[in-house]
């Protein structure tokens, strides 16, 4: 017997609707993470991008659990002298509810260049609509 490895272009991408209204955030981006990656296929193969497109709508519904609101801290760096900030989750959720979701989902991926083209592949959207209609995405329940 021959171990199946995937080929770039073998590979037909789906694409998946999650609603997170009222979803535990590390729950469900475990399982998008994993969608993205394409360990939910029987031809997963760790060096090919074998994962499908994840639609997300209604991120700022998500829910955390414990005090991670006003615990949780998300850093970025300008690069500059002392150009270090530090947003809280509470403040994030309120402002850019979708980067609380791609930096949860992020950071569950691959660090290297696979991993950003996964990530290129997650959409994240705040509010119900989303611009992805035309590609007829199945509802994932989480």
């Amino acid at each position: 017997m021959k171990t199946y490895m995937a080929k770039k272009g073998e590979i037909v991408a789906k694409w998946h609707l999650v609603d997170v209204t009222d979803k535990v955030l590390g729950r469900v981006s475990t399982r998008i993470a994993q969608i993205l990656m394409g360990k939910h296929r029987p031809e997963y193969t760790p060096h090919v991008d074998t994962g499908d497109f994840v639609i997300v709508v209604n991120a700022g519904k998500v829910k955390v659990t414990g005090a991670k609101l006003s615990q949780r801290t998300y850093e970025r760096f300008s690069g500059y002298p002392s150009g270090r900030k530090e947003t809280s989750m509470e403040d994030m959720l309120a402002k850019h509810p979708d980067r609380v979701i791609s930096e949860s989902v992020r950071r569950m991926l691959p660090k290297n260049k696979l991993g950003r083209a996964m990530l290129k592949k997650l959409k994240v959207y705040a509010g119900n609509d989303h611009p992805h209609q035309a590609q007829m995405p199945e509802i994932l329940d989480i």
